[in-house]
């Protein structure tokens, strides 16, 4: 049925359905004072401009700063700006708009200091931006400048911002811009915020208020000013020093997980059969290159499932280093036990032999191996110091290995027969212990534990044929430290070597780091050559 409203009716309804298309509209369009400025020929003039774009916060405004950095404004002979849109049409940003761009318009280029403008601007307006993480970004640039201008509208993004970390990184902004604020109370106030946001990009600018000048006078007439800026600056240090000792600890456990698993093959190993195995880090090798060839089966086969390929590595990377073990325990070890010279140069030869084979197979270069998805990235604490997903997950990987370990020596018939060979091999023998086909699984056991740990270090370095031989030396050390054939001491020894190494590096280097725990080592097993936890049984008399 039609509506026959009257005239005048019908003017207004359609002056009412488009009031808030006009009213967004006009929101859009920019005052031609405030776009003079970049027509005109003064850099300082087009600063200016620049400026007071980035304070009206609108989206018109927005859009003619975008359309800066793209280079995609123009200037025509009679000053007006147009935001080229393609090379039939362009917008008047002062009238919204479309027209043909004149043949006379030249487009506007920026030198260092418009750019460094525009940046600063683009800041300001991106406060205002629907996106969170957007705003979040704007505001932390804008603590680094300083600029007491920006104070103004960073005041009003504060009234309007909701959430409570954006709301944060405003107020220091705030502080920061407020630091050259003519009131010594709001300066004060300022240096507080600043030593409570524990922020270490701020140092400078405390330091300043603190440095005399060529009279020597302080940059910073008022003493209470300078005495919270002291104190700022020791809230600053402490925090820092805090972070420091938190992250040296993390990453000092997390290369203890890397020791551990690399170490607690061997301990199973040389604990069991007192066998020096030199080929033990090529044994990671495999492990890693199994990743590497799972990863590529799933690029290949099934692209969808490409985040979850390393779990199917974990099972694969095991059974085939195992095989390896088992292999080399049946052909060459076991006809070597009792001779440990011997034993080291023949595991040393298999070492070289199995380098030389994954190069010809893959080649001397590194291949990569990429985290999943869920493995990347990382949680920020304290403020700066970033916990990695990858070290998290091979922290809490390591700790499962060890456990799963301590359920097969404790709670399985193999882990029994171990237990009872490492006591006492001969009476175990006496007893109808299989001690030939124990010594083999046992061997593929701790191969196959050096595999899994194989799997975690593609995760955190690119893989090479060279990849264990950095582990093996720190895996003896491991074991030699916690007692041969000591879970309870590997674990131990492992996690404090590997804290112990990150404590000392900040300090002294890398390579002094490495040289002074070998000496620790030496002095130790000196002292308790049994290690930290002394074997049990007749063995150990």
């Amino acid at each position: 049925m039609a509506l026959n409203y009257p005239s005048w009716k019908r003017w207004l309804l359609t002056v009412l359905l488009a009031l808030p298309l006009q009213l967004s509209f006009a929101a859009d369009l920019i005052d031609r004072q405030v776009l003079s400025g970049l027509a005109s020929d003064s850099n300082e003039d087009r600063s200016k401009a620049i400026t007071a774009l980035g304070l009206l916060s609108t989206p018109g405004a927005a859009e003619v700063l975008a359309a800066l950095g793209d280079g995609s404004v123009l200037i025509t002979s009679d000053g007006t700006v147009l935001l080229a849109r393609n090379r039939e049409q362009a917008l008047n940003p002062v009238t919204g708009v479309l027209v043909p761009p004149p043949s006379d318009a030249q487009s506007l280029t920026l030198n260092n200091r418009l750019r460094r403008a525009l940046q600063s601007a683009l800041a300001s307006s991106e406060l205002f931006s629907p996106q969170p993480n957007v705003r979040l970004v704007a505001a932390q640039r804008l603590q680094k400048e300083s600029d007491p201008s920006r104070a103004a509208v960073i005041e009003r993004a504060l009234t309007l911002e909701k959430d409570p970390g954006i709301r944060r990184a405003l107020e220091v902004a705030l502080a920061s811009a407020a630091l050259k604020s003519p009131e010594p109370s709001i300066r004060l106030s300022a240096v507080s915020a600043l030593g409570n946001s524990k922020n270490a990009a701020f140092k400078p600018a405390l330091l300043g208020l603190l440095t005399p000048d060529s009279t020597g006078q302080f940059n910073e007439p008022e003493e209470s000013v300078r005495a919270a800026a002291k104190k700022a600056l020791s809230q600053i240090e402490q925090h820092q020093t805090l972070v420091s000792w938190v992250g040296n600890i993390f990453f000092g456990v997390s290369l203890g997980s890397v020791l551990l698993l690399a170490a607690l093959g061997l301990a199973i190993t040389f604990g069991l059969m007192g066998v020096i195995n030199m080929a033990h880090g090529e044994l990671l090798m495999i492990g890693a290159y199994a990743t590497y060839i799972v990863q590529s089966l799933f690029k290949q086969w099934l692209p969808n499932w490409i985040d979850w390929y390393v779990l199917t590595a974990l099972p694969v990377a095991f059974f085939i280093t195992a095989l390896v073990g088992m292999a080399l325990e049946r052909t060459v070890i076991r006809w070597l036990y009792g001779r440990p010279l011997e034993t080291l140069l023949a595991t040393w030869g298999i070492s070289l032999m199995l380098m030389q084979a994954v190069r010809s197979i893959f080649g001397a270069q590194n291949v990569e191996v990429a985290n999943p998805s869920w493995m990347s990235g990382g949680i920020t604490v304290l403020g700066n110091l970033t916990l990695s997903y990858n070290r998290l997950v091979i922290i809490g990987f390591a700790f499962c290995v060890v456990i799963a370990v301590w359920l097969v020596l404790n709670f399985t018939r193999l882990g029994l027969f171990v237990r009872a060979i490492t006591q006492n091999r001969r009476m175990a023998d006496c007893v109808g212990v299989p001690t030939g086909r124990i010594d083999m699984l046992a061997f593929g056991l701790g191969s196959g534990i050096a595999g899994l740990a194989g799997v975690a270090l593609s995760q955190l370095s690119n893989v090479g044929p060279d990849l264990g031989r950095g582990y093996i030396v720190d895996s003896f050390m491991v074991v030699v430290l916690g007692g041969v054939g000591q879970l309870a001491g590997t674990v131990v020894a492992a996690l404090g070597l590997g804290v112990l190494n990150k404590i000392i590096e900040p300090f002294w280097g890398a390579v002094i780091a490495k040289i002074a725990i070998l000496l620790f080592i030496v002095l130790f097993v000196q002292k308790r050559p049994q290690g930290l936890f002394a074997p049990k049984g007749r063995s150990a008399e």
